[in-house]
């Protein structure tokens, strides 16, 4: 190096590096089993491709660790109060963390005054160069990363008490693994660091001091982290988060050097639901008023073999709204692993009038974080909220809720907005928000990671501004809720059985506490959701799975019969009188979760999957599993129930 490194009045010591060009992202060639076991893995990432020659015209100096607390707080001694939340990032050389991108822009801004020299935070580019240190292999030592070095290098469930251990808390102290060629430590691990660029695809060719596109929703970050695996600290991996976003898993690293003339990458063409989008308000086509089931639709439309940011692998969990204008937006998530890091939200539209869902797109995803779940809900104004479950990292032991709202029938979106406070249970949306009486919004949300253990409810009384947890728990996750007379909530989940039967919840109080007693209904399972809404004619719409389960038959025999059935309240779920089968007998074959087959009987219906539904504006109710669209009326639904008789919960 022709400089030698300095040393500003925090004491940061600040590596010179010169100009100079260097391949930056993956060839996609494999990588050893020492990074990675799982073949999904072994090619790195689809964004770090195309590799690609990057020349940085202008020399810089980078600090040689990422800032400590004690640097941190010279800027911002009320950082102070956020040592040890969560457990970690103690002592004074510890990374400072809990500081999101606007924060790190802040202090940048507050040491370039202080210092009379300019300080920033790195680019992308700049950062890959620096980690690389003139190596082209996954890691600056090699194509492994050396265990000695790792900090709890392990896909961490972590606060979630019943998949943490103690050793989820590590030590966040800066440079206690040796420093790259180029005199930087931790650029593999210890937390991650913010850069300057907003997060986009890499662009084809060859590049001049690149920086990511001109606008966008989530900022790089770099260099992986404590309690993640190895992978993911590879020189190549690129990962993002909101700008707001605050975790333990966040910190930075700063580049005192003017910024060069910057390469912006060109704008993205906008994902097929959200282009020619009919701004017109326009009400569904009305239901017949005879018995009515259209032939089920596929919405799943991924070719197979996608490898990213869709994936052909798992498709689950889906939400569905209608929007103003009739069309029918459904969204969901998409991974190999359902903890992965891989996972994102993804969308498809079915226009009013069409018979087939469009190609599913990208709609939605913070790079190399687990989105688990999405909700949404259409207020009377045309408005339609949607709710996304995000990880400070991989699983969904540790989320926040982001809210994002359009007002033009899904063409746009607001930026995701962070409404919960911290990241951690009680933060999975289901999709069944319903707008209260009183006028409070509510959003189920599952309130544990495991099978039994409840439902949150979040609230809203300002229009989704702001929101609490209720501080009850609904007996069952993924549960469905709707409101019943006198201002109540009555909910149905999965899980938490109550004398071997699902159990039903009510509340009295906006689910402050909730009184629970056995359904009828027989319990459901891994793999299944069940969808519970009230219909504009007034009954309760209840859909779940069952095995061995008695409806009325044409002739007024009971048919027995399994899988997806619909059944009806009239008294708020006092009674419920099993409808029918989802199924017009067809004998017609089709596909459940993740491409399993089956087929259509007068006793068979689909197996499992995840279920939401919602009913339109021209009264045809809309039925979703995690792979098939069901479209029936209510006329369908009663006609055989003369014959059958009300079943009654404990």
């Amino acid at each position: 190096m022709a400089q030698e490194p300095i040393t500003n009045s925090l004491g940061m010591t600040l590596i010179p590096l010169p100009p100079g060009e260097f391949i930056m992202g993956s060839r996609g060639d494999a990588l050893p089993e020492a990074v990675t076991t799982r073949a999904h893995l072994r090619h790195g990432d689809v964004d770090e491709r195309p590799a690609h020659r990057v020349t940085l015209s202008q020399p810089f100096h980078i600090a040689a660790t990422e800032v400590t607390n004690a640097e941190y707080e010279a800027y911002d001694p009320a950082h102070r109060a956020l040592r040890g939340k969560q457990g970690f990032s103690r002592e004074d050389d510890e990374a400072a963390v809990f500081v999101s991108w606007d924060d790190a822009v802040g202090f940048c801004e507050w040491l370039s005054e202080r210092e009379g020299r300019p300080y920033r935070l790195p680019t992308e580019a700049e950062w890959e160069y620096a980690c690389r240190a003139g190596t082209t292999t996954a890691f600056w030592t090699g194509d492994a990363w050396p265990e000695a070095y790792g900090k709890n290098q392990r896909r961490s469930w972590y606060p979630d008490p019943e998949r943490s251990s103690a050793e989820d808390v590590v030590s966040l102290r800066v440079a206690q693994s040796p420093p790259n060629p180029w005199g930087l430590y931790d650029t593999h691990g210890n937390v991650e660091e913010w850069c300057l660029d907003w997060y986009g695809p890499y662009p084809v060719g060859d590049r001049v001091n690149p920086v990511g596109p001109a606008e966008g929703e989530f900022r790089v970050t770099r260099g992986g982290s404590h309690s993640t695996e190895a992978y993911y600290l590879r020189s190549a991996n690129r990962q993002g988060a909101l700008p707001g976003e605050r975790s333990w898993y966040i910190g930075f690293r700063v580049v005192m050097g003017e910024l060069p003339e910057l390469d912006a990458a060109p704008a993205q063409p906008l994902p097929l639901h959200q282009r020619d989008v009919s701004a017109a308000p326009r009400p569904a086509e009305p239901t017949p008023a005879e018995p009515w089931f259209a032939p089920p639709l596929p919405t799943v439309r991924i070719p197979s073999g996608s490898m990213g940011p869709l994936w052909s692998q798992h498709n689950h969990v889906p939400a569905v709204v209608e929007c103003p204008n009739g069309d029918l937006l459904a969204a969901w998530y998409s991974c190999v692993e359902e903890a992965g890091r891989e996972t994102s939200v993804v969308a498809s539209r079915l226009r009013l009038g069409s018979e087939a869902w469009e190609p599913a797109e990208l709609m939605w995803d913070a790079p190399d974080r687990t989105e688990e779940s999405n909700a949404f809900l259409r207020l009377e104004d045309g408005r339609i909220l949607q709710w996304i479950c995000v990880s400070a990292a991989a699983t969904w032991g540790n989320c926040v809720i982001v809210q994002r709202v359009s007002t033009d029938s899904g063409a746009t979106w607001s930026p995701g907005r962070i409404v919960t406070p911290d990241h951690g249970l009680r933060h999975m949306p289901i999709d069944s928000a319903i707008r209260h009486s009183s006028g409070a919004l509510l959003l189920p949300c599952d309130a544990v990671t495991g099978g039994d253990g409840g439902t949150a409810l979040q609230v809203s009384h300002d229009e989704g501004a702001t929101w609490a947890d209720a501080g009850g728990t609904i007996a069952g996750i993924h549960a469905g809720v709707v409101e019943i007379a006198g201002g109540s909530l009555l909910a149905l989940g999965r899980g938490d059985t109550i004398d071997g039967r699902m159990p039903l919840s009510v509340s009295r109080d906006l689910g402050a506490t909730w009184e629970f007693r056995a359904s009828p209904f027989p319990p459901i399972s891994g793999g299944q959701r069940l969808a519970l809404i009230r219909l504009r004619e007034g009954p309760l719409f209840f859909a779940s799975f069952a095995a061995g389960v008695e409806v009325p038959g044409l002739d007024g025999e009971p048919i027995i019969g399994s899988g997806l059935f619909a059944a009806l309240s009239e008294d708020d779920g006092e009674t419920w009188r099993v409808a029918r089968f989802i199924t017009d007998g067809s004998g017609r074959a089709l596909e459940t979760t993740d491409g399993a087959p089956f087929t259509l009987s007068e006793t068979e219906a689909e197996p499992r999957g995840y279920l939401t539904a919602i009913q339109d504006s021209g009264g045809t109710i809309h039925l979703l599993s995690s792979r098939q669209h069901y479209r029936f009326n209510l006329a369908w639904l009663t006609e055989r129930l003369s014959a059958s008789a009300a079943l009654h919960g404990e």
